[in-house]
């Protein structure tokens, strides 16, 4: 993965074409590049969105932040139900008990 300005861009090889292409994966609006090197690739990224956010400007537009910090979260309830038991048992308010399992697992993923 690369990043610029909070961009995360996620990259794949095509073995046919023998060249790397990537997207934006953490903004709802797309946003891709391609190199055929790792140098090619970093400044695809970056000129990529730099076009993206003169784009936006040009436009009169605010450019799609990353993330907003808000998750809307569906849970079955009988785990909701378990997860604030876990909070309350914890001494924790049920976001917050959220915010600490899910920055253990981000902690434990392979993108730290």
């Amino acid at each position: 993965m690369l990043s610029y300005k909070g961009y995360i861009g996620h990259i794949e090889f095509d073995d046919d074409a023998e060249i790397f292409h990537g997207e934006v994966i953490n903004t709802r609006d797309v946003i891709t590049f391609q190199g055929k090197s790792v140098k090619e690739l970093k400044k695809a990224l970056i000129d990529s969105i730099e076009d993206y956010l003169d784009f936006c400007a040009s436009r009169g537009e605010t450019p799609d932040k990353p993330f907003s910090g808000k998750l809307n979260l569906r849970l079955d309830p009988e785990l909701h139900r378990k997860a604030y038991v876990a909070a309350k048992h914890e001494g924790q308010s049920l976001n917050t008990w959220i915010v600490h399992a899910v920055e253990k697992g981000a902690q434990d993923s392979y993108y730290q």
